[in-house]
């Protein structure tokens, strides 16, 4: 059974036109530093992005994969179960079912075109890159220094992707499986909290 929401956050919810904003905002500001670090470093070349058919089912693949790990990890490890529970509560409970296909292209547009996309050629395209990335992937999730576990996790998110783009050499696949993976549990977490709403 899912922890209760705690009565008083440690960040007060948000409307839903709040988050929307604040993900717009927050989406213009990592592709602002993924374009000011390639300006910068010359020595850093964007992780290519090459469209192809079997790109796109590898990225559905491992997002399948992500959602489900994240669905085991949620039932077995109650202090991510209350972490996840808290930060989905705040992010998802304000939108709206079409507001999901934002939270899903958003982040995960703007967080691999940095994180994989940059960063990730930037520290060395090896374990070493890898773990630093995601490192840095997993601190962008901290909403609250309590949200520790939802941190451990995000950085493992990471590592799959960045392990993916470095596997495939296409940014393409990691930024599938992020939209793919977000866009699935956001829907299972509302579809989740509907029935809830519904009378018994």
């Amino acid at each position: 059974m899912a922890e209760q929401f705690p009565e008083t956050p440690d960040v007060e919810p948000l409307s839903r036109t709040q988050i929307l904003i604040a993900m717009g905002v927050t989406a213009v500001m990592l592709l602002l530093v993924a374009k000011v670090w390639l300006r910068f470093d010359s020595a850093v070349t964007l992780l290519p992005l090459k469209w192809s058919a079997v790109a796109i089912l590898e990225g559905l693949g491992l997002g399948v994969l992500i959602t489900l790990a994240s669905s085991i990890v949620y039932r077995v490890w109650g202090t991510y179960r209350r972490s996840a529970d808290y930060y989905l509560q705040l992010v998802l409970k304000p939108l709206i079912w079409l507001d999901v296909i934002w939270l899903g292209l958003l982040p995960g547009l703007s967080e691999e075109l940095l994180f994989r996309g940059v960063m990730l050629p930037a520290f060395g395209l090896d374990t070493i890159g890898v773990a630093l990335s995601s490192l840095c992937f997993g601190v962008l999730h901290l909403s609250t220094p309590k949200q520790w576990s939802y941190v451990i996790w995000a950085t493992i998110v990471g590592a799959g992707l960045g392990v993916s783009a470095l596997i495939t050499g296409n940014l393409l696949v990691p930024i599938v499986a992020h939209i793919f993976t977000n866009l699935i549990s956001s829907c299972l977490w509302k579809w989740d909290d509907y029935r809830k709403q519904q009378p018994t």
